[in-house]
Order: structure tokens, then sequence, then C-alpha cells
């Protein structure tokens, strides 16, 4: 009897042990093929150009659409996560991402492209990257930190191998070939969903999902004692309300208007979108442009993945220390505008030795934006609240991540010069870190002077940029819909 219960207690909690770093390591696979992936899309950017006879502009939305549907479809995502458990949607994503790449490799105009390499695998690789971190949160409580750290370093990963493999499987093969590999190669994400097997409870029934929202049961309970058909309006005030709460719970549109940290941070990474994507779109085609081998040129973007893979966990650590307690934001703008800066290396020179700095620069400054992005968000968001806020953000950061690369690409259609390409991706990151430090830096002094003077507010944590903790929770605590993640 004791050795049943001890058994049963042991098949009941497998985080932290067993299963669990086998589903690690299907987690930091799945990063490096999911995020990772966008970064070898500048490799093809010539050679696409020339089968479609596109424009830059015309030919950069296609990275522009994957990289924005891979951040926004997040509260889709979500959704599909309480429904259907982590396993199936990592699955279903790997399926998409398949197919898409599969069909791109058949693709007879730049327009099909965007729908079947853009909108399909971007949405694919959605799926199965924010499953594939979800999943972590059930099967690490203990070690959970360390589990999402580890796994970020999949994303580093991606960056070094698939723009080499993009580069040799593209002079030995061609692009569409190149393509029709990837699709099997994204087809490993169904192999990861699979080890991602649901977490058994005492009584024997899968937390794949999120805990219950409070009342929910209640409501359903109530509308089932009810009349069997409930008159039209208050079916049509049910709707309405059920729309709104799920609005609330995935788009905290009541949290951007009420807290002014929030709001600052959202305003300035957003901004900040519109350049942060362009070196990597346009790196290697205005490498080639000025007499760069194709080989070498591909190989810039592999030097920023190597960087990432050392720079990061150390920003991370560093960014922990208790120096930085309430000021990681200062950090993040620091990170931000060394990424802008960098930029005018490439403007002063494109010989190859030269373009190497910079991409050793570039790795350090997008490692800390990268590390810091989500640890400021927790910052200044109550962690209660932190899934409906992460989900606004990252519709309102794919927009933009959207927008940029395009408008760029029809600036260099007009003027003939790619130097303009950094030029804006400066303006944009250089102006988003001065405003969000000088705007933290004005927003803490405002918050001081109210407390000198001792004016009330009805929730003062509400408004101002304070430290949320957030490493403790007790091991019955269920994990968030949505835990820290590393997606840039």
């Amino acid at each position: 009897m004791s050795r049943g219960g001890a058994a049963a207690r042991q098949a009941a909690k497998p985080q932290d042990q067993g299963w669990a770093w086998m589903v690690l390591l299907a987690a930091v696979l799945l990063q490096g093929l999911t995020l990772g992936f966008p970064s070898c899309v500048g490799v093809f950017f010539t050679d696409l150009q020339h089968e479609f006879q596109a424009s830059n502009s015309e030919t950069s939305w296609f990275p522009s659409i994957m990289v924005a549907v891979l951040h926004g479809g997040g509260p889709l995502c979500s959704i599909l996560v309480e429904r259907f458990g982590c396993r199936f949607v990592v699955m279903l994503g790997g399926l998409l991402s398949s197919v898409g790449m599969v069909a791109s490799s058949f693709c007879r105009s730049i327009g099909q492209l965007y729908l079947t390499a853009g909108f399909i695998a971007g949405l694919g690789s959605c799926f199965s990257f924010q499953a594939g971190v979800t999943v972590l949160g059930y099967y690490f409580v203990r070690w959970r930190t360390l589990a999402n750290a580890m796994a970020s370093t999949g994303v580093s990963l991606g960056f070094t191998l698939w723009p080499l493999l993009s580069q040799y499987l593209l002079d030995e093969m061609g692009w569409r070939n190149t393509f029709l590999i990837f699709g099997g190669i994204l087809l490993n994400c169904c192999v990861c969903g699979a080890i991602m097997r649901p977490v058994q409870l005492a009584s024997g029934s899968p937390l794949q999902s999120p805990a219950e929202e409070p009342g929910r049961t209640a409501e359903g309970t109530q509308l089932s004692n009810g009349a069997s058909s409930p008159h039209p309006k208050l079916q049509q005030q049910t709707r309405r309300t059920k729309c709104f709460q799920v609005l609330q719970k995935y788009l905290a549109f009541d949290i951007f208007c009420q807290n002014k940290g929030y709001q600052i941070y959202t305003i300035g990474v957003t901004w900040m979108m519109i350049g942060f994507a362009l070196p990597h779109v346009y790196l290697v085609p205005y490498a080639i442009q000025n007499g760069v081998e194709e080989r070498r040129a591909a190989l810039l973007i592999s030097v920023i993945g190597i960087i990432n893979i050392f720079a990061r966990p150390l920003i991370g650590l560093l960014s922990g220390h208790r120096v930085f307690t309430g000021r990681r934001i200062y950090l993040f703008s620091l990170a931000v505008l060394l990424y802008g800066l960098s930029n005018f290396i490439c403007i002063i020179s494109a010989e190859f030795s030269v373009l190497i700095v910079y991409c050793i620069i570039l790795g350090t400054a997008m490692s800390g934006t990268g590390a810091l992005l989500f640890q400021v968000l927790m910052d200044v968001v109550e962690m209660d609240r932190f899934s409906s806020a992460l989900g606004l953000f990252t519709i309102l950061e794919s927009i933009f991540l959207l927008i940029g690369p395009p408008l760029t690409g029809l600036l260099v259609d007009i003027t003939r010069d790619f130097r303009y390409v950094f030029y804006n991706s400066s303006f944009f990151l250089v102006s988003a870190a001065l405003f969000m430090a000088f705007s933290f830096c004005a927003l803490e002094k405002k918050n001081k002077l109210k407390e000198a003077s001792k004016v009330p507010l009805d929730d003062p944590s509400r408004y101002q940029y304070n430290e949320t903790p957030t490493e403790r929770q007790s091991e019955s605590q269920s994990p968030p819909a949505v835990v820290y993640v590393t997606s840039i």
C-alpha cells in the first residue's frame, strides 16, 4: 500500500525531474526551429527579388509578415492551448510550418509567398513556440527560471545555424528545393510536441491547460439550472459579457489606460520595433551589393547568433543583481541605444572586417534587448495581469514589425541606397531608447513628489514603476498561461 502510494505521488508530481528535462530539450529545439528561422530569410532576399522581379519593398513584405504573425498570434495560441492543450498546439504548429514552406517551394508570385511562407509558416511557428514555452511552466516549478533561460539558448543556436545551412542549400539546390527541405526540417516541431505529454494529476486528469477562472463553473451551473430557453436579450447580454471577459483576459486595455509605466514601455517598444528587424532583413543584401561574397555575407548573421549564445545568459545574470533592482528599464534603454548607434558602423564602411565588428556590437546589444524585454514588462505590470498585458503588447509589437521593413524597402527603391536602411533603424531605436529612459525618469520624479506631498492615491502600485516579486511561487500554484519568454 505504502509503496503504491509513493509511486502514485511520484507520478503525480513530475515537475523538475525525470521527463521534465526531456521536455526542456524539446523546448530548446523548438525555439531554434521557430524563433531562429526568420534569421535566414535575408539569405534568400536577392534570389527571391530576381525570381519574381519584385522591388525591395515588395520582397521585404515576406519576412515582415512572417515575423509579425510569429509575434502577434500569441492570444490565439493561448486560446487554443486552453482548449486543446500544449501538446496538440505544438504539433499543429509544426504541421502548419511544414505545409507553409512546402507550398512556398511551388509559389509562382510574390503574393503567394506572402500567404504560404509569411502567414501559414509564421502562424505555425507562433503556435509551436508559444505553446512550447507555456508547457515549461507545467513541468518546472522550482527550476522554472533556469528552464526558461536554458530554453532561450535555442534562439541563439537557431540564429547561428540557420543562415549557414540556408546559404549551403541555396548554393547547391536553389531556393525552391531549399524551401522544400525546410518543410521537412520544421516538421520536427511535431516530434518535439509529441515529447510534451500532459502532466498527470493525482486523480489522473491531465493538467494541460491553466486553471479555470473563478466563477466560470458557477456561471455555467447557473445557466444550466435556469430556463431552458433564456430571453434573447439575456442571451445577447451574456455573449457581450463573455466577449468583454475574453478581451479583458487577453488584451488588457484597462492596464494600458491606467498604468503609466506600462503605457510608456509599450509605446517605446512598439516604436522601437519599426527599426529593430531592419538589419536582419537587409544586412546580407547590403553586404552582397558592396562586393562581399555570398557565403561570407551569410556568415554575418551567424556571428550575431554566436554572440547571443554567450552574451544573453551573462546579461540575464547581470540584470538580476540587486544593484539593478528598479533600474532594469534603464539597462534595457541602454541596450536599445547601443543597438541603434551600432548601425552607423555599416554606414561608415561595408568591408567584411568592419561588418564583423558591427555584428559583434549588434549581437551584444541585441542580447541585452532580448534578455530584458519581458523582464522589464514583469517589473511594470503585476504578475496576475501579466498574461493579458503580454497579449496587447505582442499584438502592437507585431503591427510595427510588419510595417517597418516594407516602408524602408520603399525608401531604398526610391533612393537606390541601402544605407538608408541603417539610418532608419538608428532613428527609431535611438529615439525609442531616449523616450523610455527620460519618460521613466520623469515618472519616478513625479511619484516621489506625490509621496513627499502626501497626495492620496486610490491604488499607488498601479501608477508607478516598481519591482514586482515573481521568483518565488508555491508549488501548488498553477503556472501562468504565458510565462517569461525571450522572443527577440
